[in-house]
């Protein structure tokens, strides 16, 4: 599967990937944004280990590279909830900081959030962002989710606690819901 937007294309990880998924990746202030199981510092073996999951083992679609000028700028995916939540997921982004402020990221989650609802059949699409990620929360407003509220003190990452925002976009009644 691929998305193309005006200025990036989304698409399964390759092999040829790992050089420019370190360079953009190994950045400090990329992974002060993400969960912790995003190693710092980012090595090859990273990258080769993550493009195999996702070549081998990932559902189509749900982890996908940013690629922009013919280049990996970053990372999206969805992680899809089971049970009675089996029709919700979690979209997850990042981006190397010589991508930032270009509206990138917002193209990628308009994408990826359309994907879900439309081809997926997600119900639901949520995401929590670090309370000190302003960037991140204007990305997900960009594109159309709505702030649920503030879970107080849920996160702890670089030996700093900190809340996390919740955002959500739904299907509208009737609708797939486009971004």
């Amino acid at each position: 599967m691929i998305l193309e937007m005006p200025s990036l294309t989304l698409r399964p990880w390759t092999p040829a990937d790992a050089d420019a998924l370190v360079k953009n990746a190994n950045d400090r202030r990329v992974w002060a944004n993400l969960r912790d199981r995003f190693p710092h510092p980012y090595t090859r073996a990273d990258a080769e280990g993550w493009i195999a999951f996702c070549t081998e083992h990932a559902p189509p679609g749900d982890n996908m590279a940013i690629v922009v000028d013919g280049q990996v700028a970053g990372g999206i995916g969805l992680e899809r909830f089971d049970d009675v939540h089996r029709r919700t997921a979690e979209i997850g982004y990042w981006l190397g900081a010589p991508h930032w402020g270009r509206g990138l990221a917002t193209q990628a989650v308009v994408a990826l959030t359309r994907y879900g609802l439309e081809q997926v059949g997600l119900e639901r699409i949520q995401a929590g962002v670090f309370d000190w990620n302003g960037a991140s929360a204007r990305v997900l407003e960009k594109a159309g989710y709505a702030y649920e509220g503030r879970m107080r003190r849920h996160v702890v990452k670089d030996g700093r606690v900190g809340d996390v925002l919740l955002y959500a976009r739904v299907r509208e009644e009737g609708a797939a819901g486009g971004a």
